[in-house]
């Protein structure tokens, strides 16, 4: 599912289909058909409820229930929520004494605040002492902290890369190689030069900086194909952040401080700078490309390179086994915005919470690091998610790379009060990219964040 919708709330209401996984034979049947065997097992064994919102996690979760519930003697009923108010959801089926409530959930990191502060939420217990640094990268454990407590397993997350055309890249060093040849040569005609820069550009032909990108452009030969050097959705903010990532604060590391605010900054203003010219160069129309568009062109051979998210490379591994992809591809970190500016991708971390109100917390909390860490070397290969553990990338070297950018990343924040802020850095970004000026844009989304805090 795509990042925006999974994070922007809709005043909607789905109908929910429950799921139930009986003993080790792995069966699923409707709940609602299963009352009274329901009834008599549950008399026998401690049972959990987990709610879980994306259906891509159906043989994961289930095959993690069984497997856990026949080593520990237990009974884990996973039941898929398709809905977008999964909070909304847990807080009212734990208030009704009438309805089943969950003893643990999925939930976004920027969530969590909320959850905390009603009681659906309540500090993990670590029973293995392995959620920590030598388990996890700190953005992990960051998103899942709120008032110095963490407050859920951090499970899988979402961040941005950058994707590339081998053969392109291939073809570009073929060709650079040959104007050194003629550069040496003295052969090259009047007003050529080889620009290429490894300060830039490194010698595989990936751009080490923003310039980078158009340092390629300049100097890449293209064959008749290739409608672009690279294209992506500028109109969403999670394509975009990286550019100022690393300079504009909101909530601090863990994102919950509301004294924590530094937008309005040099660093800032200069990486908008950088962004606002790409549209001289690259000359994308807002809302007139979006993820999938970018990413088809990319996969028609249209376009160099592009920004995508951790659903990538099953789009791309499906074009090549269907014959509609015909090149390699690769992926990589997103460039530096300069050599003195840095580049920071923004993340959403999935994080299993337990419901303060649990009457089978300890249980809840086992099953969650079994789902989120023990178990996490199947989630790829299940469900196409990458695992927030470390465990669960490694030894593989595509993965390892968005492991190294989420590792890199930023949460979205926590503050409740600011839960419009992916709109308001929206236009922010909407209105730099046509040409607006900077200064006064930036001033005005700090103080406009800062009001909504200080009102609230």
């Amino acid at each position: 599912m795509h990042a925006k919708k999974r994070l922007i709330s809709v005043l909607l209401t789905v109908a929910m289909t429950a799921l139930v996984i009986l003993g080790g034979k792995g069966e699923i049947r409707p709940l609602a058909q299963e009352a009274e065997e329901e009834e008599t097992w549950t008399s026998k064994k401690e049972t959990i409820y987990v709610w879980y919102d994306d259906a891509a996690l159906e043989s994961y979760v289930n095959s993690a229930a069984v497997n856990f519930g026949n080593a520990e003697g237990v009974r884990v009923i996973p039941v898929l929520r398709n809905t977008s108010t999964m909070l909304e959801d847990v807080y009212e089926a734990t208030m009704n004494p009438e309805k089943q409530t969950p003893d643990a959930y999925l939930i976004n990191n920027d969530q969590l605040g909320q959850a905390y502060l009603a009681g659906i939420a309540t500090e993990i217990q670590n029973l293995s002492g392995l959620v920590n640094e030598a388990w996890y990268p700190l953005t992990a454990l960051s998103a899942v902290t709120y008032d110095l407590k963490m407050v859920a397993y951090p499970f899988y997350y979402e961040t941005s890369i950058l994707v590339y055309n081998k053969d392109y890249l291939d073809m570009w060093v073929h060709q650079q190689a040959e104007r050194k040849k003629l550069e040496e040569q003295g052969l090259l005609e009047d007003g050529e030069s080889n620009v290429w820069s490894p300060n830039c550009v490194t010698e595989t032909g990936l751009p080490r900086t923003v310039e980078g990108l158009l340092c390629f452009a300049d100097t890449f030969d293209a064959p008749e194909e290739v409608e672009g050097v690279m294209k992506w959705d500028v109109s969403d903010i999670f394509y975009n952040y990286w550019i100022v990532g690393d300079y504009l604060i909101i909530g601090g590391d863990c994102g919950d401080d509301s004294t924590n605010l530094n937008i309005y900054n040099d660093e800032t203003v200069e990486c908008l700078k950088v962004y606002q010219n790409l549209n001289q160069f690259f000359f994308i129309e807002a809302g007139e490309v979006d993820e999938e568009s970018a990413l088809q062109d990319f996969i028609d051979g249209k376009l160099v390179f592009t920004i995508g998210t951790t659903n990538v490379l099953q789009r791309l591994e499906e074009a090549k086994a269907n014959g509609t992809f015909l090149h390699d591809y690769g992926v990589a970190k997103l460039p530096k915005v300069s050599d003195q500016l840095r580049s920071r991708a923004m993340s959403v971390t999935k994080a299993l919470a337990v419901n303060g109100f649990s009457e089978h917390k300890e249980l809840a909390n086992r099953f969650a690091e079994y789902l989120t860490r023990t178990y996490s070397s199947e989630l790829y290969s299940r469900a196409g998610k990458m695992g927030t553990a470390l465990e669960a990338s490694r030894g593989d070297k595509v993965l390892s790379i968005f492991a190294d950018q989420y590792a890199e990343s930023v949460s979205l924040p926590k503050i409740m009060e600011i839960g419009n802020l992916w709109l308001q850095l929206e236009v922010l970004f909407s209105k730099v990219w046509d040409g607006e000026e900077i200064l006064p844009l930036v001033k005005g989304l700090e103080e406009q964040i800062a009001t909504q805090i200080s009102v609230e």
